[in-house]
């Protein structure tokens, strides 16, 4: 009975997921019915007094759908999910994972221990002998030449740059697409007048709003789209049965070579209108992480699939008695609506179109967050805008560019045709992109043979390739638009990353021995000052070069030091309990520490008040913990990263108490005041454990003490420079491009809300 009621409970909770995944996922998709023949028909096509460019086009439209959302995505794609988590990164985190290929230089055997960093086979059934020997030859291939590796991170780079440019390109193009239907009630003279303000207007209203989340209008998303679904599929049957029933014809594929051999070079130019049927696929597999593969495959088979089947061949229906004029081909969707309803369907449109425009908008803010969490774009401010939805961000400075450049490419094409052939472009370029990783996930993650790969590159790459060339033969009608925005963002994204990379090398080739700082001694005029100081570093290993600097200007340092580095690891999520890596560095009494804080990179920070509690009650866990480890022997000074432990916070040794304003009051208890805290404090209890010794306990109570004294944060301001005899070429990514980002960026994110009055800076010139 109890099973039951649990396999009823999943279900409905699938159900209840495939609902709310018509909001958020395919609005855009929904919404192509708006502009698809009208650019299909735009000027490529001549008109004729027969069906079979009308049928051709419809034939095209049907087996792309099937072929691409539904067989691609629904049935394969979504499978090669990392732990959920779905999108171009995703892809390559698991290729980054199956094989050496990644470009995070601080990476360590200790992050293949998390539990999220789990290899998948994409199914039940066990890898068969060959698809091993094959992953395992891809593999070494792979590793072996770095100029693989570096091609595998353009591609991968090259489609987050599309996904950037489609942020600007699907709302532009969906909202002028939605409020074309007032042509039908004006003049054309009246109608350019008022258009492309409308368009403006709404587009403004939509990227101001972005700041207030859309975690309040979210639940309106869903009825939205559904209502949109219902209303096309409705107008689609009753166009099919009162104007040409026997539409349904046109879904053989042989109108498709018909349409081609009659319209030659004109039919092959206007596939860059048919690709727009599948705009928004992608969502599909990149928003999976907030829903459910199943839920996904329900919404999109039992709903979104079968509606827009029906819109299309209504709307064909429709064009198949109309042909002969030619202004309903230009005005598309509307002309096949029955007048009596016209305006009610214009508004939900309207609605629907904001929808999808917003879902483009947050999965852009997504992507641009997880370029900068593994070090390929600037840091940006990320605005977390509600406390309940995970994963529901605001990015101030995306979010105005963003809306800037939609404006211009609404203001400058003022037509859905060169929006069309823009979008187009971007679109099939994430699909190729998609494609070409997704090859090399069947043979590296699950394990299938070569041929599997093939046929799937083969089958796929040739029809998105037939679009693909389709599209960039329109280069000077608009698609320029993402070409220019991806080699700019391109270009951004590279020096960015190259001027990281460069950086951290610097820091590991002059990072300082541990026998450098075993060797200080109070005879050397060290002084131990009270408190906790953090050093933030990049290394995972050794002592940087910005602490030797600092000492050596300033001969002293805190009681106890904590070397921190906040890292990012080739996974979406990292476990509370596994996200921090403590260690000791020289002997015990000497108080220095290095921790290890490692983010997903779709993780979510921590405000800097929790994220002190967590790390020193780290710290404390794992002074507790080393004796019983180590047998009770006396620990060896750090010489590589096998002493480091995964310490999980809290675990009994501190909790949290809320609004003590009295919190300088005398107290029974020792307690640890947040320096940057207003009302909140931590109380960090000694815990009274037989197992503890004196030797423990005393560097417990040391620790708890430093906490009370405060901490400060000494934070590297590096200057870098190409070094001296350096090509023309690196001077100018280092000294200018990457100068300029770094200059006009965010700081580090666990900067940003450092009290001032406990920063250090260590200013350093790097020369790499």
């Amino acid at each position: 009975m109890n099973l039951v009621w649990q396999k009823k409970d999943s279900w409905r909770a699938v159900v209840t997921l495939a609902y709310q995944s018509l909001g958020v996922v395919y609005g855009d998709l929904s919404t192509s019915p708006l502009y698809v023949y009208k650019n299909t028909f735009a000027e490529d096509i001549e008109h004729s007094e027969t069906n079979e460019e009308i049928y051709g086009v419809l034939s095209f439209v049907f087996w792309t759908l099937t072929l691409v959302p539904l067989l691609k995505y629904v049935f394969i794609v979504l499978r090669a999910d990392d732990n959920g988590e779905g999108g171009t990164f995703a892809l390559y985190s698991l290729l980054c994972r199956h094989a050496r290929v990644g470009f995070l230089p601080n990476g360590q055997l200790a992050d293949e221990e998390l539990s999220t960093y789990k290899k998948t086979d994409g199914g039940d059934a066990a890898p068969p002998s060959g698809g091993a020997a094959a992953a395992s030859r891809v593999k070494r291939l792979l590793e072996k030449h770095q100029v693989l590796q570096l091609l595998l991170l353009i591609l991968a780079l090259i489609g987050t740059c599309m996904v950037i440019g489609d942020g600007v390109l699907t709302p532009a193009i969906s909202v002028f697409s939605a409020i074309s239907g007032l042509e039908l009630s004006m003049s054309r003279e009246q109608h350019k007048y008022v258009e492309v303000p409308i368009a403006c207007a709404i587009l403004v209203a939509l990227f101001a709003l972005q700041h207030y989340g859309t975690h309040r209008v979210a639940f309106l998303f869903a009825p939205i789209v559904v209502t949109w679904l219902v209303c096309i599929s409705a107008i689609g049957v009753y166009n099919i049965f009162h104007w040409n029933p026997h539409v349904y014809q046109a879904l053989s594929p042989y109108y498709m070579y018909k349409f081609l051999k009659k319209t030659q070079r004109g039919g092959w130019m206007s596939l860059g209108g048919i690709l727009l049927c599948i705009t928004g696929s992608e969502a599909m597999y990149a928003d999976l992480g907030h829903f459910s593969q199943l839920s996904i495959q329900i919404a999109f088979t039992s709903m979104i699939y079968p509606s827009l089947i029906l819109a299309y061949m209504g709307q064909a229906a429709y064009l198949s008695k109309h042909h002969f004029i030619e202004s309903d081909y230009r005005i598309g969707f509307y002309v096949s609506v029955p007048e009596k309803i016209r305006w009610p369907v214009l508004a939900i449109a309207i609605l629907a179109a904001v929808v999808g425009s917003q879902a483009v908008i947050t999965g852009t803010f997504s992507i641009v967050k997880q370029c900068s969490a593994l070090s390929c774009f600037p840091r940006v401010k990320i605005v977390h805008t509600s406390s309940k939805v995970h994963g529901q961000i605001y990015i101030p400075e995306i979010n105005w560019m963003l809306m800037t450049l939609c404006l211009a490419v609404t203001v400058g094409f003022r037509d859905t045709k060169r929006m069309g052939n823009a979008s187009g472009l971007a679109v099939i370029t994430v699909m190729l992109v998609t494609t070409c990783l997704m090859s090399l996930v069947i043979v590296l993650c699950w394990h299938k043979s070569i041929f599997f790969a093939v046929c799937f590159i083969l089958f796929f790459g040739s029809i998105e390739a037939l679009y693909f060339s389709a599209s960039l033969i329109k280069f000077l009608e608009g698609a320029w638009v993402p070409i220019a925005l991806s080699f700019i963002f391109m270009i951004i994204m590279y020096v960015w990353h190259y001027g990281t990379l460069k950086k951290y090398e610097f820091d590991i080739q002059n990072k300082v021995s541990i026998d450098w700082l075993i060797g200080l001694s109070p005879n050397l005029g060290i002084v131990r000052v009270r408190g906790i100081g953090l050093i933030h570093t990049e290394l995972v290993s050794g002592i940087p070069a910005i602490f030797s600097h600092f000492v050596t200007n300033l001969p002293a340092f805190h009681q106890v030091l904590v070397f921190l580095c906040i890292k990012s690891v080739p996974v979406p999520y990292v476990r509370p309990e596994e996200r921090f890596l403590v260690g000791r560095i020289g002997p015990k009494e000497y108080r220095v520490y290095r921790c290890i804080a490692r983010y997903g990179y779709r993780d979510v920070h921590k405000d800097d008040i929790e994220f002190e509690k967590d790390l020193v009650c780290s710290i404390a866990e794992f002074i507790r913990s080393s004796v019983s480890h180590a047998g009770g022997t006396q620990e060896q000074p750090e010489k590589d990263n096998d002493r480091m432990a995964v310490v999980g916070a809290g675990l009994g040794l501190c909790e949290e108490e809320v609004d003590l304003d009295d919190a300088a009051g005398p107290s029974s208890s020792r307690e640890i005041q947040s320096p940057v805290a207003r009302k909140k404090k931590v109380r960090f209890v000694l815990p009274e454990s037989p197992h503890l010794d004196s030797d423990e306990r005393e560097e417990l109570q040391e620790l708890m003490e430093a906490r009370e004294a405060g901490m400060a944060f000494i934070l590297g301001h590096a200057e870098v420079k190409a070094k001296s005899g350096s090509g023309l070429i690196k001077r100018f990514v280092i000294d200018i491009g990457y100068d300029f980002l770094r200059r006009n960026c965010r700081g580090p994110a666990y900067a940003v809300s450092i009290p001032h009055a406990s920063t250090l800076e260590v200013g350093m010139v790097y020369s790499v």
